[in-house]
């Protein structure tokens, strides 16, 4: 059986700190930059599927009205009628 040599485990164990802080020095710089991207590609999915309108084509310091569309209040009749009662002590 052999016996791991002194240098090669600090060999080892010096190539993972240098991949870890490798990775994380990277990280700092790539991870924001990827993260912008995903988002950017969410928000123009989500502006696809609700059918994006430019809402803001007016200009600044006019003002614009919108209207509600008519409502009329309906009552459904076919629920029955509201009987008042009193309670009767006996």
């Amino acid at each position: 059986m052999q016996a791991a040599s002194f240098i090669g485990v600090l060999n080892t164990i010096f190539i993972i700190m240098l991949i870890y802080y490798g990775l994380k020095f990277i990280g700092r710089f790539l991870l924001p930059i990827l993260f912008q991207k995903v988002v950017k590609n969410a928000e123009e999915k989500f502006k696809q599927q609700q059918g994006y309108q430019n809402y803001n084509t007016t200009k600044e310091g006019e003002t614009t009205i919108d209207k509600k569309p008519n409502e009329q209040n309906k009552r459904n009749n076919s629920v029955g009628e509201y009987i008042d009662y009193e309670e009767v002590d006996d």
